[in-house]
């Protein structure tokens, strides 16, 4: 029973005296951000904020996201994989009713069970066709950001279905405010809101913040004093761009972190950055030297930058690479742990508490990823003479990728197989035929050069055996009519805004 002199304390104080008072947690997600495309994968990319945040934290080099935007960014709220929800098929589309199911408890939710002030900055992509889908009515106290999943960086408008208008896409909360923000360059904007939010947030109390940038998905609009600094560097003009997409990415990244030094949170802050799938090659992204880009189940598409930073590790762990298998359905247990609370009320969990993994290098305790099951995606129009084309254990002519170990399986149609280099580096792309089954091994060959489909029979089976269970829970995807007349944003003064 706590003493009357402890009763007395604020909840803030009373943490302080029973124990390390809870983290200040900073999730910074980059939009289609591919894995050559930071300073400290050797990019010539200019990254120093970024660079110097993964050198003093712990670069996450075995880190998983999911193929496209949406499916990641459900996983990141529920801890859950997508094919839980019936996410796994595609992005969410502007004029489809349809988003994150209503009944999964989303990751602010608990942080806010917690004590926390939770509080989202940029883009949610996550469904808006009601009310009740946006940031605001799920768990975020504030939102300031975007429904869709891109737009003009510049006017923060969207085109319309069936018309050449474009319709604004931006928020203060649940007020259009795209008007009095025209002009502004969002990347600089959301940085700026992000301050605005550490500047007024009471440093006794525990602060989520979810930095969702734009950057660096097209439209590849940039202002030029940033990708001028890469005339003469790089010539392709779309990888010129998009670096300096990056780089003014990177300089946001920066001012944030100068604010939460300034205003005393630093202290007892922890930052994690991620991207949210991998690379678009088509419009300026490199995941060099991995195989293929954003939308693929090869490493290309599913392996992403990523580190934890911040003075909330500890010395012994910061400067160091982890080289674990973590997946970005890790953070949902992972935060709840730190914030103290319990995933008491949430559906089961795919998502497992990586703190000891993160914070003193043990052991992850995941095993295995399931990258996507998707059996809406177009299937190859014949089978090859594969040996394992047995669907009483799992079609192989179903779009699927799972990792177990240092394994990963690879099943239907698995994306673009190419690998591409940045054109800054002059290297031809190629591309290797496979079949409708492969296996690799990751440990030794992260590239995916070798498939081992015919030399590990064993293996194959055991990974189709996973398949096959993961299958049985599979959710598909509702197929909704586009609701394009009630959508319309014509008829909702030219804004893209719930209409159910």
């Amino acid at each position: 029973m706590l003493t009357p002199l402890l009763c007395l304390l604020s909840l803030p104080l009373l943490m302080t005296v029973l124990g390390s008072p809870k983290p200040h947690i900073i999730f910074i997600l980059a939009d289609d951000l591919g894995w050559h495309d930071v300073g400290y994968h050797g990019s010539i990319i200019e990254t120093p904020n970024i660079d110097r945040l993964a050198a003093d934290g712990v670069k996450l080099e075995n880190y998983y996201v999911t193929p496209l935007c949406s499916p990641t960014r459900s996983v990141l709220m529920t801890g859950r994989y997508q094919i839980r929800m019936g996410m796994q098929h595609h992005v969410l589309l502007a004029q489809e009713p349809k988003c994150l199911p209503l009944d999964e408890v989303l990751l602010p939710e608990k942080l806010k069970q917690s004590g926390y002030a939770t509080h989202m900055v940029g883009k949610w992509h996550l469904g808006f066709y009601k009310w009740d889908c946006v940031p605001n009515h799920r768990g975020f106290d504030t939102f300031f950001g975007f429904y869709l999943a891109g737009g003009d960086y510049f006017n923060h408008t969207r085109k319309c279905h069936g018309h050449t208008l474009s319709a604004y896409d931006l928020r203060d909360n649940d007020i259009m405010v795209a008007k009095q923000y025209n002009g502004q360059y969002s990347t600089t904007l959301f940085a700026e809101k992000s301050q605005e939010i550490l500047q007024k947030h009471n440093p006794e109390f525990p602060l989520f913040l979810y930095l969702s940038f734009q950057a660096v998905h097209a439209p590849l609009q940039v202002p030029t004093k940033y990708s001028d600094k890469y005339v003469g560097k790089i010539d392709d003009e779309d990888r010129r761009l998009y670096a300096g997409l990056t780089t003014c990415m990177d300089e946001a990244i920066g001012k944030v972190v100068d604010t939460l030094k300034k205003t005393g949170l630093w202290d007892n802050t922890l930052i994690i950055f991620s991207t949210d799938n991998g690379g678009a090659v088509v419009q300026g992204g490199s995941n060099w030297p991995l195989r293929g880009q954003k939308g693929s189940l090869f490493e290309g598409g599913v392996r992403g930058p990523a580190f934890v930073s911040g003075p909330v590790l500890k010395e012994s762990v910061r400067g160091t690479v982890n080289r674990e298998l973590l997946y970005v359905g890790d953070w949902f247990p992972t935060f709840v742990h730190l914030a103290g609370g319990t995933t008491d009320g949430t559906k089961p969990l795919d998502g497992v508490n990586q703190w000891e993994t993160i914070s003193q290098g043990m052991s992850s305790p995941r095993k295995e990823i399931v990258h996507n099951i998707d059996h809406l995606h177009p299937r190859p129009q014949y089978l090859r003479n594969e040996p394992y084309q047995d669907p009483s254990l799992f079609d192989i002519s179903v779009s699927a990728s799972i990792r177990m170990g240092n394994w990963k399986l690879l099943t239907g149609d698995k994306g673009s197989g190419i690998w591409t280099a940045p054109p800054e580096l002059r290297y031809v792309n190629t591309f290797k035929e496979h079949g409708l089954i492969t296996l690799f091994n990751i440990r030794d060959d992260p590239e995916e050069r070798n498939d081992l489909v015919h030399c590990r029979p064993d293996i194959v089976h055991r990974l189709l055996q996973r398949l096959h269970f993961y299958n049985n829970t599979v959710v598909l995807p509702r197929e909704e009519k586009h609701q394009f007349d009630l959508s319309d944003p014509v008829v909702h003064d030219m804004a893209w805004t719930p209409w159910q």
